[in-house]
């Protein structure tokens, strides 16, 4: 899919403008209620289905981070008998939704497929017993679980995948632009959840700086509970080192009562 063509709109259009001969199509489906992945996958009737994670995403709709998971279950509930399902490992509140008549992999710590070894863009995985060895331009926690998923996906088609990898990541996710004076930049700005933030902060809090700045916005579809969630990125932002924090927005706010260190409230992008 590409930008976020992953909607009962764009999914069919990104089926309908595959070129003749395609052998593969991956299909991101978005979901901000029940019901609506369900109706992506009677579209795309996939052989693979990948969850990549469960948590407090769209919980303004979805109240809780068990609905979310039986709402992202309706993949695995609508697979065809004998397809195949990938899933992270220990995920409990997927398990209930698991079907003994389809080809489950697991991936991540104490799954099917896992890492073994990671160092200076080499990475070995183990899949059901069998050894891989890729090289990757990435080393971001988050990206490593990513390719977890994806070789677990490929292995499930009779793919074993090997060598260099070179994927293309969306816009405006992990964007590093390197601007004069010694200033690097990740634009990371497309959207946000409790999730993706610490996966962000991890990888800004590992980089080579003396002075880590983050410019955060608010995040989305957390309903009540929000306040809440943003409160505890800013204690997180505070844990993992980063020196300054800026809050962009009235709902950000709340990022700076859970954070030590020096801040700056700030109203609007431009103002940031």
């Amino acid at each position: 899919s590409r930008e976020n063509w992953n909607t009962e709109i764009g999914l069919p259009l990104t089926i309908l403008e595959a070129p003749r001969g395609t052998e593969a199509l991956v299909l991101e489906m978005a979901m901000r209620g029940e019901g609506q992945i369900a109706e992506l996958a009677a579209i795309a009737e996939p052989d693979v289905g990948v969850i990549v994670n469960v948590g407090p995403v769209h919980l303004e709709l979805l109240g809780t981070v068990e609905r979310v998971a039986a709402t992202k279950a309706e993949l695995i509930r609508d697979l065809r008998p004998g397809a195949s399902c990938v899933v992270p490992a220990e995920e409990r509140l997927l398990a209930a939704h698991l079907r003994d008549d389809l080809d489950t992999w697991t991936f991540g710590p104490g799954g099917q497929v896992s890492l073994v070894h990671s160092d200076a863009g080499r990475v070995e995985i183990d899949a059901r017993g069998e050894r891989i060895e890729l090289e990757l331009p990435y080393s971001e926690p988050h990206n490593l679980q990513n390719t977890l998923a994806g070789v677990a996906a490929a292995m499930a088609l009779g793919v074993t995948p090997g060598g260099r990898v070179e994927p293309r990541f969306s816009s405006l996710r992990g964007e590093v632009v390197e601007l004069p004076g010694g200033v690097t930049v990740v634009n990371d700005c497309y959207n946000a959840n409790p999730m993706s933030m610490r996966a962000a902060l991890d990888h800004l809090a590992a980089s080579r700086a003396g002075r880590r700045i983050a410019v955060l916005g608010a995040m989305a579809e957390l309903g009540e509970e929000g306040p809440r969630f943003h409160r505890e990125i800013g204690e997180y932002a505070d844990r993992t080192g980063i020196q300054v924090l800026v809050t962009v927005g009235e709902e950000a706010l709340a990022y700076a009562e859970g954070f030590g260190a020096e801040t700056h409230r700030v109203a609007s992008p431009e103002e940031a």
